[in-house]
C-alpha cells in the first residue's frame, strides 16, 4: 500500500507490467443508484497494492527537492498484482450537522467512533488510496501534474508554531479537488485518519491546506490513536451494497 516516487534520472516512460489495465475515466460511470447511501460515492475496480512514480520536475530546493512534484509523467507502473476493490466513500470530509468546515482536532479512536455512530466505518487505508487515485494510480486525485489551486493546498501563511491559522475551505470551495470516482478534497484542506492493518493503525493521509506531500499516497504513520491536531480530521467508508 505503498508508492515509490522515482527522480527525474530515471527512464521518463515506465513500461506497464501485466496487472495494469486502462485507466477506468470517471467513476461515476459504474456507480448504481442503490450501491451508496447519500452522501457517498462509490470505488469500485482494481486497485494496485504498489506503485511507482516517476517526477518529471520538482518544486523545492535542497534540502526539501523531494517533498513536491509539480509534474509526474503521465504513467505509473504498478509493481504487485492488483486486487479488486469496491466500497463506498464519503463524498466529503466529514463535517458535523450544522458546521461547513470540515471536523478537526479529532482523534483516530473518536473517528473511528463517529463513523459507527452513523452506520459506517473509518476507511481502510488501500480503500481510501484506491478513492483518491483510481485505477490509473494519480499520484493527485485530479491527474498528475500538481496544481496548486485546484485543492486547498501550499498555503503560506501559516502562522506560528503552537499558533496554526486556521485555513479550512468549505466543502464547495474546491469544485476541482475531484477523484475519478468523485470523492471531494483528497489531498489537501484536512489531513485524514484512515485504518492501516497491523500493530499500528491509526495512520493520515492526503496532507493538509501547507506546502507539502499532498499525494493520495502520502502518509504520516508516527501518530497514536489518541492524537488530535487543528488540521486532522478524517471521511467514512462504507461496504457497498451488492
Amino acid at each position: 500500500m505503498s508508492a515509490r516516487t522515482l527522480g527525474s534520472a530515471a527512464s521518463g516512460t515506465l513500461p506497464s507490467p501485466a496487472p495494469d489495465r486502462t485507466p477506468a475515466g470517471n467513476g461515476a460511470t459504474r456507480t448504481g443508484p442503490a450501491a451508496c447511501p447519500p452522501g457517498m460515492q462509490l470505488a469500485q475496480g482494481s486497485y494496485c497494492p504498489e506503485v511507482e512514480h516517476t517526477c518529471k520536475a520538482w518544486m523545492d530546493p535542497p534540502p526539501y527537492q523531494n517533498l513536491r512534484c509539480s509534474v509526474y509523467a503521465p504513467t505509473a507502473r504498478c509493481t504487485k498484482p492488483r486486487v479488486e476493490k469496491r466500497v463506498c466513500v464519503d463524498r466529503e470530509e466529514h463535517i458535523d450537522a450544522g458546521e461547513t468546515l470540515p471536523t478537526v482536532s479529532v482523534s483516530f479512536v473518536d473517528a473511528k467512533a463517529t463513523c459507527a455512530k452513523e452506520g459506517k466505518r473509518l476507511c481502510k487505508e488501500d480503500e481510501w488510496q484506491f478513492a483518491c487515485e483510481g485505477e490509473d494510480m494519480r499520484p493527485y486525485p485530479y491527474g498528475f501534474n500538481r496544481d496548486s489551486s485546484a485543492c486547498n493546498i501550499d498555503q503560506t501563511k501559516l502562522g506560528t508554531i503552537g499558533n496554526l491559522r486556521d485555513l479550512r475551505a468549505p466543502a464547495t470551495a474546491y469544485e476541482r479537488c475531484l477523484s475519478p470516482f468523485g470523492v471531494h478534497n483528497m489531498t489537501g484542506n484536512v489531513d485524514e485518519w484512515v485504518e492501516r492493518d497491523g500493530a499500528h493503525p491509526s495512520v493520515l493521509h492526503g496532507g493538509w491546506w501547507l506546502p507539502g506531500r499532498n499525494r493520495c499516497r502520502a502518509t504520516t504513520a508516527e501518530h497514536g490513536p489518541d492524537y488530535t491536531a487543528k488540521q486532522v480530521g478524517f471521511r467514512c467508508c462504507k461496504d457497498a451494497a451488492p
